[in-house]
């Protein structure tokens, strides 16, 4: 059953499925793109979009004329017990596991998947082609660029910023992302580099900015940041 008040609760697991007859699912402003599927009691806020399609599919759309409701492509597969507040956009082709929770306006781009048990927080953007663990907490306004690894228990904290490119538009690259180890935490408002890797139980400051690799379970401190020792009260992995 679908109960519609200000937010939207699937009981059952919805899918849409041309050859099982659901063709078009849109309640109030909540709409699902291409062959998604949405596991159990989720609960979906306004204005919602999932498996939105990325440009290739646009632009096959606007130059054969055809209604995105007709197209046949990828979309997005969500677990169990997900939360997705309102103004939320996944995009097509995303794996998610099961107990997401999302604040609002967040936004996950093709290419991503994502792991059991995992918050995003309102207004963080998932740029694509990034992979994220379980258990892992990412708070409000975080950036994640493309070619991101997050691991399994990590923290992001508020206003972090991920990058992948050294030189914008000045040098072409890979545009290879940070990776962040198993029970990684990142402060609020630390910046991180290109390529670096924060290793196992490290943690970054607050307002650090890394440019170099950070050991297991070192702290990363100041801007730049210099690595220093973690206090031996804090060598415990995160309790997500």
């Amino acid at each position: 059953m679908i109960y519609i008040t200000t937010l939207i609760l699937i009981s059952s697991i919805v899918t849409k499925d041309d050859n099982k007859g659901i063709t078009k699912m849109e309640v109030e402003n909540f709409k699902i793109y291409g062959k998604s599927s949405i596991g159990k009691n989720a609960i979906i806020g306004e204005r919602v979009m999932i498996g939105y399609p990325a440009a290739d599919i646009l632009k096959i759309a606007a130059s054969s004329g055809k209604s995105l409701d007709d197209m046949e492509f990828k979309g997005a597969v969500i677990g169990d017990n997900a939360v997705i507040r309102s103004n939320s956009t996944i995009y097509a082709d995303v794996q998610i596991g099961n107990n997401l929770r999302t604040g609002h306006n967040i936004l996950i781009r093709e290419k991503t998947k994502i792991g059991n048990d995992v918050l995003i927080g309102t207004n963080t953007i998932i740029d694509g082609h990034t992979t994220i663990g379980n258990n892992v907490s990412i708070q409000g306004n975080v950036y994640i660029p493309l070619n991101v690894t997050i691991e399994d228990k990590v923290f992001i904290g508020p206003c972090a910023v991920l990058t992948n490119d050294k030189y914008p538009v000045r040098k072409k690259t890979d545009l290879p992302g940070p990776i962040l180890r198993r029970g990684a935490s990142i402060g609020a408002n630390a910046t991180l580099l290109p390529e670096v890797e924060i290793g196992e139980g490290a943690m970054v400051a607050a307002g650090a900015l890394v440019s170099k690799d950070v050991p297991p379970w070192k702290l990363a401190v100041g801007f730049p940041a210099k690595i220093i020792e973690l206090p031996e009260e804090l060598k415990i992995l995160n309790n997500i």
